[in-house]
């Protein structure tokens, strides 16, 4: 009987950032994205480790190869600031290109392993996408790939991000795109690796995009996208009472425009799935 697979999970987020997310209600991103694959596979073992602190390197003794697979989260950073807490990240996603440890991730790490590949990422001149991304539309090549197997060509997900990919790099595909980024998905190849990624987050369900509403509810505020704090608290509390009764509550699905591409876990999570069914897996077996 095939081993069950062992996960590095890289943490995009300073520690006072997940600190701040857990206290406005949110998973921190490291747990909620190691949840994730323990759900889609039973029995998987996962290592969280936060390079973006100076102290968040692989557990004693470990090095990347030891891995069957890394998955990479989300991030409030910006790639383009190049601190030290990115930079880190930068060459980590290198040695994991190096490793050609199958490799995946959601937003902040597309645009981390674009930067470690070649390719440049800019704060997005259409401005932020929130809440859920919309007519998310796979190209040619998307409709092909074995990480959109059984998805619609066209769908939606839950996303927040200001930053995107402005310009792939070479070698890589591109899957996915929409009105608000051009590059909603890719896969690239570099080095001795392939990344798949994707720009929205298929790991958070509407109580977790709720809840990180609520950590940025002030800067959102500013921003136009709620008229008060208050609006913020009702938006959140909607998105809790949905999740609590997806199919009851028909006012909140109509209100949210939200359907059962972000309120069916098996819909929502179909490219974390098929990562592991068709990256991570026979990656495992091949080296036993």
């Amino acid at each position: 009987m095939m081993a069950h697979p062992r996960f590095l999970v890289v943490e995009g987020n300073l520690k006072e950032a997940s600190e701040a997310l857990e206290k406005a209600g949110a998973t921190p991103f490291g747990p909620l994205y190691a949840q994730t694959l323990q759900t889609l596979h039973p029995g998987a073992v996962c290592d969280i480790v936060r390079p973006a602190d100076a102290d968040g390197a692989l557990p004693a003794g470990a090095s990347l190869t030891d891995y069957d697979a890394v998955a990479w989260t989300g991030s409030a950073l910006n790639v383009y600031d190049m601190t030290p807490p990115i930079t880190r990240q930068i060459e980590l996603a290198r040695a994991v290109y190096d490793s050609g440890v199958p490799f995946f991730g959601s937003c902040w790490a597309l645009q981390v392993a674009t930067v470690a590949a070649g390719g440049v990422v800019r704060k997005n001149p259409k401005g932020r996408e929130l809440g859920i991304a919309r007519k998310i539309t796979l190209t040619e090549a998307g409709r092909s790939h074995p990480m959109y197997a059984g998805k619609a060509p066209v769908f939606e997900a839950v996303c927040i991000h200001q930053d995107e990919v402005e310009t792939l790099p070479a070698g890589a595909v591109l899957l996915a795109s929409n009105a608000v980024s051009d590059v909603q998905a890719a896969e690239i190849r570099h080095g001795n690796g392939s990344f798949w990624g994707i720009q929205y987050h298929p790991e958070y369900d509407l109580h977790e995009i709720g809840h990180i509403c609520l950590r940025y509810a002030e800067r959102l505020v500013e921003q136009g996208w709620f008229a008060s704090v208050a609006d913020a608290e009702d938006f959140a509390a909607r998105c809790d009472a949905l999740v609590a009764d997806p199919q009851g509550r028909r006012d909140l699905r109509w209100q949210l425009g939200a359907d059962d591409d972000v309120l069916d876990a098996a819909i929502r999570l179909r490219e974390i799935r098929n990562w592991i069914e068709h990256r991570v897996l026979p990656a495992m077996a091949a080296r036993r």
